[in-house]
């Protein structure tokens, strides 16, 4: 999950044509690939990075809203089923990986607090 986002945030600040392209066919303008591309780097960076509960339980909110934006978005244009199955594909992926994460990277949902 880290590395999907990884390559796809440095893709999108590095404005690689495949990026761009699927932007102008979705019709985004250009400048939201940087806002992406920066917060898809510091979620990969907060996922990472050794106790920061919080900072996790933000970054993985994130990522699932970005991909479940992206599935709506190709859903709504049309886009080839590929398209849209690699993206629920990375969201399973998602919902998995914070469900299954170690118990003392958790927050308890009752207390609220981190059990780091």
């Amino acid at each position: 999950m880290a590395v999907a986002f990884l390559i796809g945030g440095v893709a999108q600040l590095a404005r690689v044509e495949q990026a761009v392209n699927s932007f102008d066919n979705l019709g985004f303008p250009h400048y939201f690939l940087s806002i992406l591309g920066v917060w898809k780097i510091l979620g990969v960076i907060a996922i990472l990075l050794p106790k920061t509960s919080l900072l996790k339980e933000w970054a993985y909110a994130g990522f699932f809203f970005v991909i479940t934006g992206a599935i709506i978005t190709h859903i709504t244009m049309g886009d080839p089923a590929i398209e849209i199955a690699t993206r629920v594909f990375l969201l399973i992926i998602i919902i998995v990986s914070w469900f299954y994460r170690p118990q003392d990277k958790k927050i308890n949902l009752v207390t609220g607090k981190i059990n780091e």
